[in-house]
């Protein structure tokens, strides 16, 4: 063995000797399924199946409420059980007062939001009602721009849960929305319905204003002076514009994880339309589309039921039959601990470099694949030799694979007797979305090492920059995958940062979307928006926008 090398070897030897940690009990260790034990189903050359779902899943409930992803997304895929805790403050902006809502109404949990609606006479001023919650308020949350009015199916779930039918027609009919919702609701209880616009915030439809909730204040305050014009233009209003542009920044403050925090979402009541047990119909509809283009649309009358079915078993079971597993904290230890370091070495493989750099180049990116496995790189496990030559699937790396794809999900499987439906989903794409992230990692660490420019087990002779070249290209093609496929919203950024003066922002409805009435471009915003049939508001990008005058897009 080299000198080098030997001394690497012995280092390592003795920093576990170290670092040896006395076990809790004297239980066995952790034991595996029999498809788990056997090392031959951890192959690291088998990418998933082109219509597996678990990664949507995984990303769709990681961005619960959160405005950045349900912007770029805007049809939605999942409706959550949820509640509004006791002391939220909700918000209602009317043109006359005081008296409560007498109908069905909305409610905001940002006042910038609601005094868009406390848009009274100059002469009169508006009324500004502040209510407190002061019993727990059992709602329905959608996700995805639940609020947006545009034919592009961000309402369908809406209208599966109030009519068992979508009903693009009536996608302007709010009161009947509404009205028809709460219906439904009242069998199981439910006080209100969660929505999210990106451009203004979250909003609660409230069945009825004198449940759940007590007056705080009702305020005759000076009218906003905001002037409605069409809901796809700009407002030439300095004043309005104005208004507009701090409501966006107001909301961009729950752009990203945690999101909205003032609605307390039930994972464990969790329905997902990319649940392909549950809603198998709409597997074919996907089929070769991009997740923008993805639709409720072309659901059966069997997989309808079905969801109704599973809404009417998660709203109506006690709270005690669900496992206490806290799944948003579950999602989120995923996303941290691989999202920046993955977003690393995506930055470091696109960089172009000559022979003289590329070897320490990719032992940078080796050393990151090294430190993202190590607390899963078993002392047994040691490669047969250090030639190009070798198995290039690397077999004798499947421990590291599996040890890595089971970490975080192992101790949950042994919770499977209590797990609603809903947590065997979210299981299941945890342990998914895992899989292929150490699936593609590990692969590319053995590869590395085989290669001869892993640090920690240096070869006798450098490797030949040609085969770095090719090692490092391999790498990229298999890093640039990896990202497309997990497609976390975390990595959605202004590049470069924007400044103080500015903020970052993602084309929301309504402003330079073609009117619900007219496919058409939208009237009066050529200096504003491209042509909207170029893609930039169905695929929508991050760019900077200024925060203080001129405003523009």
């Amino acid at each position: 063995m080299h000198p080098k090398a030997a001394v690497v070897w012995f280092f390592l030897a003795f920093e576990r000797v170290l670092t040896a940690q006395i076990p809790l009990s004297s239980h066995a260790p952790l034991s595996y399924t029999g498809v788990e034990n056997d090392l031959g189903q951890w192959d690291l050359g088998q990418a998933p199946a082109v219509n597996a779902t678990g990664h949507l899943v995984f990303a769709t409930a990681n961005d619960l409420l959160q405005h950045w992803a349900n912007t770029r997304y805007r049809v939605g895929h999942t409706i959550v059980p949820a509640t509004i805790p006791v002391g939220t403050l909700l918000y209602h902006g009317s043109i006359t007062g005081p008296h409560l809502p007498t109908a069905l109404d909305w409610v905001s949990v940002d006042p910038d939001h609601s005094m868009i609606f406390c848009n009274g006479s100059i002469e009169t001023g508006c009324w500004h009602l502040t209510l407190t919650v002061t019993r727990p308020m059992k709602v329905l949350y959608f996700d995805g721009s639940s609020s947006v009015k545009i034919p592009e199916g961000t309402m369908d779930t809406q209208d599966l849960v109030a009519w068992s039918e979508m009903k693009p027609e009536w996608m302007e009919n709010e009161e009947q929305r509404i009205t028809d919702l709460c219906k439904w609701g009242q069998k199981y209880g439910l006080n209100g319905f969660v929505r999210f616009v990106r451009f203004w915030d979250v909003e609660v439809m409230i069945c009825d204003f004198t449940s759940h909730m007590e007056v705080v204040s009702f305020l005759n305050l000076e009218s906003t002076r905001f002037k409605h014009s069409p809901p796809t233009d700009l407002p030439e209003d300095p004043t309005t514009v104005y208004q507009i542009f701090e409501l966006a920044h107001s909301a961009s403050s729950r752009e990203i994880y945690p999101g909205e925090t003032r609605i307390m979402l039930d994972f464990s009541g969790l329905v997902s339309f990319y649940d392909t047990t549950l809603v198998p119909s709409l597997v074919p509809h996907r089929a070769g589309l991009e997740r923008w283009d993805h639709r409720i649309r072309g659901i059966s009358s069997e997989d309808i039921e079905r969801v109704q079915e599973r809404l009417a078993q998660v709203l109506t079971r006690p709270s005690v039959t669900t496992s206490g597993i806290d799944w948003k904290t579950v999602l989120r230890v995923v996303v941290d601990r691989y999202a920046s370091r993955l977003e690393m070495m995506q930055y470091l493989l696109n960089m172009t470099l000559d022979n003289r750099s590329i070897f320490n180049h990719a032992q940078q990116v080796q050393r990151r694949l090294h430190t993202v496995l190590l607390p899963y790189t078993l002392f047994a496990v040691i490669p047969p030799n250090t030639s190009i030559t070798a198995n290039t699937t690397n077999p004798w790396a499947a421990p590291v694979f599996r040890e890595c794809a089971t970490s975080h999900t192992t101790s949950t499987v042994a919770h499977g007797a209590t797990l609603t439906p809903s947590e065997h989903l979210l299981l299941q794409a945890v342990r998914e979305t895992t899989h292929e992230i150490c699936r593609v990692t590990t692969k590319m660490w053995a590869s590395g090492l085989i290669v001869g420019v892993d640090p920690f087990y240096p070869p006798e002779e450098r490797p030949e920059a040609d085969h770095i070249h090719t090692l490092m290209g391999e790498w990229k093609e298999d890093i640039t995958r990896l990202i497309s496929w997990l497609d976390w919203s975390v990595w959605v950024k202004c590049r470069p940062a924007c400044g103080i003066e500015e903020m970052c922002y993602l084309p929301a409805w309504p402003f330079g979307f073609p009117s619900s009435k007219d496919d058409g471009p939208p009237r009066n915003s050529a200096s504003l928006w491209p042509d909207p049939n170029n893609g930039e508001w169905k695929r929508p990008q991050p760019k900077c926008i200024r925060r203080l005058e001129p405003y523009g897009f």
